[in-house]
């Protein structure tokens, strides 16, 4: 008999899509995020900058190379920053917004816009707010419906996970975000005792999604559609896997 999934918030978990699902394309292109989707991804991840003139921008470094010097997207307008980088407004319109939406605020000026963003497309609750300062973060509780999450690493929290934990319940974080390779079962348990999501990051193979899955994680994220929808599936129906270790093409059609 196959053992029994620990407890989870959310059955199945959601999957990510990192940058977009950057092994199928460009990083936070508008592309990449519709492709993601089509592969049956039910949620994007994005990084955000805010530029000078006030727009969310969706890029990993947020730097523009001017005169031979690498500057901030806040030292530009959007128009400067050029076409190929998408605001989150062009996300919603190009993909709509039945999906779960985790946004890297890379700059925490942009927290506002990005809100203000998802509530206009009437996405607001299925946004999910990271950044490795919960305790900024905990500031924007009172004023939106969007998720708030820690992104941090074990080793980071000095006081314990357990009273990580009791901390982020008690100022209203939602999740806490961790590499893979430090989620136990044990760990997600007692971060779900206090009714708190667990969130796992840097999920690149079937295995791995398979065996967050079985600890109980809420969502995980990988740069591969393909194989974490893999690793999700169901026990009882294994996916077939190619030698690469992504799923079959058969299973895709």
């Amino acid at each position: 008999m196959l053992p029994q999934p620990l407890p989870s918030l959310r059955t199945p978990p959601i999957t990510f899509a990192h940058r977009g699902g950057r092994a199928h394309g460009p990083d936070n292109a508008l592309e990449t995020f519709a492709l993601a989707l089509d592969l049956g991804a039910t949620g994007l991840e994005t990084d955000v900058w805010m530029s000078r003139d006030g727009h969310p921008m969706l890029d990993h470094d947020g730097v523009v190379w001017h005169r031979g010097v690498r500057r901030p997207f806040s030292s530009f307008t959007r128009e400067r920053i050029g076409p190929d980088i998408g605001t989150l407004a062009d996300m919603y319109q190009s993909c709509g917004t039945d999906f779960e939406l985790s946004v890297d605020l890379k700059d925490p000026a942009a927290a506002d816009a990005v809100i203000e963003a998802a509530r206009s497309a009437g996405a607001e609750d299925r946004l999910w707010l990271c950044h490795a300062d919960w305790e900024l973060l905990a500031e924007l509780r009172n004023r939106t419906t969007a998720h708030i999450v820690d992104s941090t690493r074990v080793r980071r929290m000095k006081e314990g996970p357990e009273r990580r934990a009791a901390a982020m319940a008690d100022s209203g974080i939602d999740a806490v975000n961790l590499p893979a390779k430090d989620w136990t079962g044990g760990l997600a348990a007692l971060f779900h005792r206090f009714e708190r999501h667990c969130f796992g990051w840097d999920v690149q193979h079937i295995r791995l999604a398979a065996a967050l899955r079985d600890m109980g994680l809420d969502g995980l994220y990988g740069d591969h559609v393909d194989r974490l929808l893999a690793g999700v599936i169901s026990p009882s129906e294994p996916a077939e896997t190619a030698p690469d270790g992504d799923i079959c093409e058969a299973q895709l059609a």
